[in-house]
C-alpha cells in the first residue's frame, strides 16, 4: 500500500502539501482557542494560515524564511486597507483592482514576487469575507500573526521538507512506477485475445507515469544532489533506466506479433494493434521469458543488501548475461531481443542502483557483471569530466505588453472591473465572489482556450460543491468544532486531489465554504445559489476580458509550443546523429529533457482543443493524432541520444559517418516544418528519400547485429524518419520525394 502510495504521488508532494496546510491550520485554531477569540477570529486566522502555508513555493528553506516574514506585513497592510477603505465602495473597488494588477504582475519576479502578490490579494478577501472593520483590527493582526507562526512552526518543525527528502521520495517513486511498468509488461505477455487491448493500454499509461515521475526528478536534481556531478550522473541513469523500460516494451509487443510493432502509431489511444498479436503463446521459452522479468521486477524494488553471495546477485548475473549472448533460448529472433532488451533493462537498473545507493558488493560478480560495471564507471568517468556547456537563448525576453505577466495583469484587471461591476447588481455584500473567480482562472493559464476550460471545470465544482454544502450545514448546524474538523478534512481534499482534478478541487472548496458561512451564521441556501451565479459572472468576465484585452488565442499559442517542441527535437536529433557519426560528445541527456519538458507544455496548452466539450471534432483529432506523433519522435530521439552517450565507453558500438546524412535529412524535415507552425513563409515541402533501413541489408554494414552500428540505431533513424513525415500531412506541410 506504501508503494501504491509512493507511485500515485511521486515525492508525496501532493499528501505533504495537504498535510502541512492541515497542521497549519489546526495550530493556529489551537492557539486561538486558548486566546478565547470569537468565530470570526478564528475563521480569519484559518484562512490566513492556509494563505501562508500554499503561497510559499521556494524549494530552499532560507528563502522560504525570507518569504514568510515578508508576508505578514504584507498581509497586516492588505487588511488594513481592506477594513479601512470597505465603506467607500468606489475608492476600495479602484484599489482592489489595482491590487489585483499588481499581484498577477509581481509573477515576473519569480516565486517571491508571486508569493506576495497572492497574500496581498487573499488577505483583502479576507477583510471582506469576515466583514472587518476599524475597531476589530487588533483582534484580526493577532489572528494573522498568530497563523503566519504557526505557518512557520508547521513548515519548518512539524512538516518539515527538504530538497534532499524530496528527491529521496521520488527516487522511491520512480522505483515503484518502474516496477508497476514490468507488471504491466508481464500482464501483456499473458493477456488473451479479449485482454490484449486493455494490457497494452496499462502499458502506455504506466509507461507515461513512469516518465512523469522522471521529469519531476530531474526538475528536483539541481536543489537536491550535493553537486553537479552527482546531479549530472543521477539525471543520466533515470534517463537510462526509462528508455530501457520503454524499449522492452516495444520489444515484447513485438515478440507478440507477426511483425514489427508500429511505433508511429503506439502511443496514440486506441491505435490499432500489430496483426496476430492476440495470439498468446504458452511454452517453456514463454515460462522463462515470465519468470526473468518477474526477476526484473524484483531487482528494481529490493534495495541494495548488505550482505554478499544472495540470490539477488544471482538473479541480476543472470540477467545481465543476455547482453553477452549468454544462454539465449533456441527461439525466433523478436523473442531473443526481448531478452536481449532484458538484459539492457538489468545493466540500466544496476546503473541506477549504483547512482542511488552507491557502491555494490562485487563478490558475487560474473565477467558479464563485471564488464556491465566497468561500462558503468567508464560512464560515470566521462560525466564527471563533461565541461558545463552555457546554453544559448534563442529568443529575447519579450517586453511591454508583450510579456506575459504584464498582458496577464492587464487582462485580470479589465475582468475584475467587470466582475466588480456585475457582482454588484448580484449582492452588494459577496461581489466579491466573482472576482475571486476571475482571478483564479487566469492562474497558471496563457490562452483564452485554457481560461474557457478553467472557468467550465471551476462552475462544474461549485455547483456540486453548493449540493454538498447545502446537505452539510444542515448535518452540522452550529457544532462549531465539528464544522472545524470538516473544514480541515475538505482542505487536505483540496490539496490533494488539486494536480488531478480543477473540478474536484473546487468541489471541496465549495463545500468548505458553506461549512464556513454556517460558522459564520450567514449561511443559507440563497448564500450558496448566489455563490454559483457569483462563479458564473466571474469566468464569464474572465473569457471576455481574455478574447477582448491583449488576447491569445489558443492557435497561436499551441503553434507557438508545437515550433519550440520541433526546435527541442531538432536540436536532440542533430546533435545525437552528429556524436553518432564521430563527431565529439555534447550533452545530449540535458537537450533531451529540453524536449521532454516542451512537449509537456504543449501537451498541457492543447488540452482546450481535446477537451470532451469541444465542438470541433475534427480539431481535437488532428491534435491528439499530432502530440501522438511527436511522443513517438521523443522516444526515438531519446533512445538516439541515449546510445550516442555510450560512444565514448561502450566497447561494441562505434561512429558511422554515414548516419551523418541520414540524420541531417530528418533535421532539415523537422526545421521546414518548424518554420511553416512558426508562421514564416510556407515550406516548399519536406523531402523523403531511401529507407534508412536499407543499410541493414547484407553487405552493407558488416557489423553483428548487436554490433558497431546496431540495427536499434538505425531502426530508430527510420522510425523518426517517418513519423516526421507522418507530422507534415495533417499539419499542411508538402511532401516531396526525391529518388535514390
Amino acid at each position: 500500500m506504501w508503494g501504491r502510495l509512493a507511485a500515485s504521488d511521486p515525492g508525496l508532494l501532493r499528501f505533504t502539501a495537504g498535510l502541512r496546510t492541515v497542521t497549519s491550520i489546526a495550530l493556529t485554531l489551537a492557539v486561538l482557542a486558548v486566546l478565547r477569540v470569537d468565530v470570526s477570529h478564528l475563521v480569519a486566522g484559518a484562512i490566513t494560515a492556509m494563505v501562508a502555508t500554499f503561497a510559499i513555493r521556494e524549494k530552499q528553506r532560507p528563502e522560504q524564511a525570507g518569504t514568510l516574514a515578508l508576508g505578514l506585513p504584507v498581509a497586516l497592510a492588505s487588511l488594513s486597507l481592506g477594513a479601512l477603505l470597505n465603506r467607500h465602495v468606489v475608492i476600495g473597488d479602484l484599489f482592489f483592482v489595482a491590487l489585483i494588477f499588481g499581484a498577477v504582475y509581481g509573477r515576473r519576479f519569480g516565486d517571491r514576487g508571486t508569493a506576495l502578490g497572492l497574500i496581498g490579494f487573499q488577505m483583502y478577501f479576507v477583510s471582506l469575507f469576515v466583514h472587518a472593520t476599524p475597531s476589530a483590527l487588533p483582534g484580526l493582526y493577532l489572528a494573522i500573526a498568530v497563523a503566519f507562526g504557526c505557518a512557520a512552526v508547521a513548515r519548518f518543525l512539524l512538516v518539515p521538507q527538504t530538497p534532499a527528502g524530496i528527491l529521496g521520495r521520488l527516487r522511491r517513486a520512480f522505483r515503484v512506477r518502474f516496477a508497476q511498468l514490468v507488471s504491466a509488461q508481464i500482464e501483456l505477455l499473458d493477456a488473451g485475445p479479449d485482454e490484449l487491448d486493455r494490457a497494452v493500454e496499462e502499458v502506455r499509461v504506466r509507461t507515461a507515469r513512469l516518465h512523469e515521475t522522471a521529469l519531476m526528478i530531474q526538475g528536483r536534481l539541481a536543489d537536491g544532489t550535493s553537486d553537479e556531478a552527482v546531479a549530472r550522473l543521477v539525471q543520466r541513469r533515470i534517463a537510462d533506466a526509462e528508455i530501457a523500460a520503454e524499449r522492452l516494451g516495444l520489444l515484447l509487443l513485438t515478440a507478440r506479433s507477426e511483425r514489427r510493432a508500429d511505433t508511429l502509431t503506439l502511443h496514440l489511444p486506441g491505435a490499432p494493434l500489430p496483426a496476430a498479436a492476440g495470439r498468446p503463446v504458452h511454452d517453456e521459452t514463454t515460462e522463462r521469458l515470465r519468470l526473468d522479468l518477474e526477476a526484473l521486477r524484483l531487482l528494481v524494488l529490493r534495495p541494495a543488501g548488505p550482505t554478499p553471495g544472495t540470490a539477488l546477485a544471482g538473479l541480476r548475473n543472470r540477467l545481465l548475461g543476455y547482453r553477452e549472448e549468454e544462454h539465449l533460448p533456441d527461439a525466433s529472433p523478436a523473442v531473443q531481443d526481448v531478452f536481449r532488451g532484458i538484459g539492457e533493462t538489468a545493466r540500466a537498473v544496476l546503473g541506477l542502483r549504483i547512482a542511488m545507493d552507491g557502491p555494490q558488493d562485487e563478490s558475487d560478480d560474473t565477467p558479464a557483471t563485471s564488464r556491465s560495471r566497468e561500462e558503468l564507471d567508464a560512464e560515470d568517468a566521462a560525466i564527471e569530466g563533461a565541461e558545463e556547456q552555457e546554453r544559448e537563448r534563442e529568443a529575447a525576453e519579450p517586453t511591454g505588453l508583450r510579456r506575459p505577466t504584464t498582458r496577464a495583469a492587464v487582462q485580470v484587471a479589465v475582468g475584475s472591473s467587470l466582475a466588480i461591476v456585475g457582482g454588484e447588481f448580484l449582492s452588494a455584500q459577496r461581489w466579491y465572489w466573482a472576482v475571486l473567480t476571475c482571478w483564479i482562472v487566469f492562474i497558471n493559464t496563457a490562452s483564452t482556450g485554457e481560461i474557457l476550460v478553467k472557468g467550465y471545470r471551476r462552475l462544474l465544482g461549485t455547483v456540486l460543491g453548493v449540493v454538498a454544502g447545502i446537505g452539510l450545514a444542515g448535518l452540522v448546524g452550529h457544532h462549531v468544532w465539528t464544522a472545524f474538523g470538516l473544514v480541515l478534512l475538505f482542505i487536505f481534499a483540496m490539496f490533494y486531489s488539486a494536480p488531478l482534478s480543477y473540478t474536484l478541487m473546487s468541489f471541496f472548496v465549495t463545500a468548505m465554504l458553506g461549512l464556513l458561512y454556517t460558522l459564520l451564521n450567514t449561511y443559507s441556501t440563497d448564500v450558496l445559489v448566489l455563490r454559483v451565479e457569483e462563479t458564473a459572472l466571474g469566468a464569464v468576465c474572465g473569457v471576455i476580458a481574455a478574447a477582448v484585452v491583449l488576447p491569445v488565442h489558443t492557435d497561436r499559442r499551441t503553434d507557438e509550443l508545437l515550433a519550440g517542441t520541433l526546435d527541442r527535437l531538432a536540436e536532440v536529433t542533430r546533435a545525437a546523429a552528429e556524436q553518432l557519426s564521430g563527431a565529439p560528445p555534447t550533452d545530449l541527456v540535458e537537450k533531451a529533457r529540453d524536449l521532454d519538458q516542451a512537449l509537456a507544455d504543449l501537451r498541457a496548452a492543447v488540452q482546450p482543443l481535446t477537451h470532451p466539450i469541444t465542438p470541433l471534432r475534427s480539431r481535437r483529432d488532428t491534435a491528439r493524432y499530432v502530440v501522438a506523433l511527436l511522443e513517438t519522435c521523443a522516444y526515438h530521439a531519446r533512445s538516439l541520444a541515449a546510445t550516442a552517450e555510450l560512444l565514448p565507453t561502450h566497447p561494441s558500438i562505434a561512429a558511422d559517418p554515414r548516419l551523418r546524412g541520414a540524420g541531417q535529412r530528418i533535421v532539415r524535415n523537422i526545421e521546414a516544418i518548424a518554420a511553416q507552425v512558426a508562421g514564416g513563409r510556407p515550406a516548399a515541402g519536406i523531402e523523403t528519400g531511401p529507407s534508412i533501413a536499407a543499410m541493414l541489408e547484407p553487405g552493407t554494414l558488416r557489423a553483428p547485429r548487436y554490433g558497431r552500428v546496431t540495427d536499434r540505431v538505425l531502426r530508430h533513424l527510420q522510425r523518426l524518419d517517418e513519423a516526421v513525415v507522418g507530422l507534415a500531412r495533417p499539419l499542411k506541410v508538402p511532401v516531396r520525394s526525391r529518388a535514390g
